[in-house]
C-alpha cells in the first residue's frame, strides 16, 4: 500500500524507519514545523523530519492543516495514512483524503488516557497495566473505533522513557498485523467502550515533588517525569532534580518527628521523609549547576541538616 506517515517525536521516527523497510511504500511524511530546541533555542527539525530527509522522503511541515497541505497530501495519492504523536488534531477534510482513512497508533488502552501524555499519566496514576491501541482516526481526540489493542504490564521501576520505548516495539508489531488486515479488507473496527480519562500534556510545574504525599506516589511521579520534564524540588531556593528513587519500607512513628522533605542516612541509604510516615530512597540526583550523581556521593559532600521544599 501507499502510505502517508504523520508524526513528530523520536519514537514516531522509529516507526517511520520500520515502515520504510517494510513492503509498503511511504509516499510522503507530515510533521510539525521546525521549532526551537534546548537552552539556546536552536531552530531544529523534528525527529521525524530529520529521518524523512535522510531517507529522501517528501516532507510536509505544518502545525495546522488547510487547503494547501491537503492538496500536497492528495497529490501523494496515499491508500492509507498512519499517525503517531503528530501533535495536533486533524480536520475532517484531511482525514477523508486516503481511501482507507487514517490509523492512529496510541500508547494506552483506549478509552483510558486519551491525549498527549498517556505513558506519563499511566505511571503517575500507578496503573499496573497499559498497552497500545490502533484505531481509525476521526475528528475527536483519540475517540475513533478500535482495530487492535495489545496490553502489557508496567514493570517495577519502569520510567516513562523505558515504557515508551517498549511500547514502540509492541506498537510496530501490532501495526504490521493491522496493515495486513486493512490491505486484505479484513479489518474490523469496534467502538470504544468503558470509562474515559484524559492525559493532558505535563509541564515542569507538574514535575515538582510534593513531599507531603506518600513515598509510593512520589516514586510514581519521579518515574513518570523521567526523562522529561524530570522531577525536581527546591534545596536552598535552588532547583534540585531527582532522576531516580524508590519507595522504601522504612516507615512508622519515628518519621513523625521529622519535617517532610528531611534528608537522612539510614544504613548508608539516603532517605527523604514523606507523608503518611513513609520514606523515599534517593538513587540518582542532580543538584543545581552540577552533573548527575549518586545520592550517596551528593550526601557525603553535605554539612548540616538538609530539607527539601516542594
Amino acid at each position: 500500500m501507499k502510505i502517508l506517515f504523520a508524526g513528530t517525536t523520536a519514537h514516531a521516527a522509529q516507526v517511520l524507519k520500520h515502515l520504510v523497510s517494510s513492503k509498503h511504500e511511504v509516499v510522503s511524511v507530515l510533521t510539525r514545523k521546525d521549532a526551537p530546541v534546548g537552552r539556546k533555542s536552536v531552530i531544529t527539525p523534528s525527529p521525524v523530519a530529520a529521518v524523512a530527509t535522510d531517507l529522501g522522503l517528501p516532507v510536509i511541515k505544518a502545525n495546522q492543516l488547510g487547503s494547501e497541505e491537503n492538496q500536497l497530501i492528495a497529490d501523494a495519492s496515499p491508500d492509507l495514512a498512519i499517525v503517531i504523536a503528530y501533535g495536533a488534531l486533524l480536520p475532517v477534510s484531511t482525514i477523508s483524503i486516503p481511501n482507507h482513512g487514517w490509523l492512529n497508533l496510541h500508547y494506552s488502552l483506549l478509552p483510558q488516557w486519551r491525549g498527549a501524555a498517556p505513558v506519563q499519566h499511566s505511571i503517575l496514576n500507578g496503573d499496573k497495566v497499559t498497552g497500545v491501541t490502533i484505531f481509525r482516526l476521526d475528528e475527536g481526540m483519540d475517540t475513533g473505533p478500535i482495530l487492535s489493542q495489545v496490553p502489557t504490564e508496567i514493570q517495577a521501576g519502569e520510567t516513562s522513557g523505558d515504557l515508551l520505548q517498549r511500547l514502540t516495539h509492541i506498537g510496530i508489531s501490532a501495526l504490521d498485523e493491522c496493515l495486513a488486515l486493512v490491505e486484505s479488507n479484513l479489518a474490523v473496527f469496534k467502538p470504544q467502550v468503558g470509562p474515559t480519562s484524559i492525559a493532558r500534556k505535563l509541564s515542569r510545574s507538574d514535575a515538582k515533588v510534593d513531599w507531603s504525599a506518600n513515598s509510593v506516589a512520589v516514586e510514581n511521579l519521579i518515574l513518570a517525569m523521567n526523562p522529561e520534564p524530570m522531577a525536581w524540588t527546591l534545596l536552598a531556593n535552588q532547583p534540585f532534580r531527582i532522576l531516580s528513587a524508590r519507595a522504601s519500607k522504612v516507615h512508622g512513628p519515628e518519621l513523625t518527628a521529622m519535617e517532610v522533605g528531611s534528608v537522612f542516612n539510614f544504613n548508608n541509604r539516603i532517605m527523604v521523609s514523606c507523608g503518611n510516615e513513609t520514606a523515599l530512597e534517593l538513587v540518582k540526583v542532580q543538584p543545581s549547576g552540577k552533573k548527575e550523581m549518586t545520592a550517596g556521593d551528593w550526601f557525603r559532600g553535605l554539612s548540616g541538616s538538609v530539607v527539601f521544599y516542594g
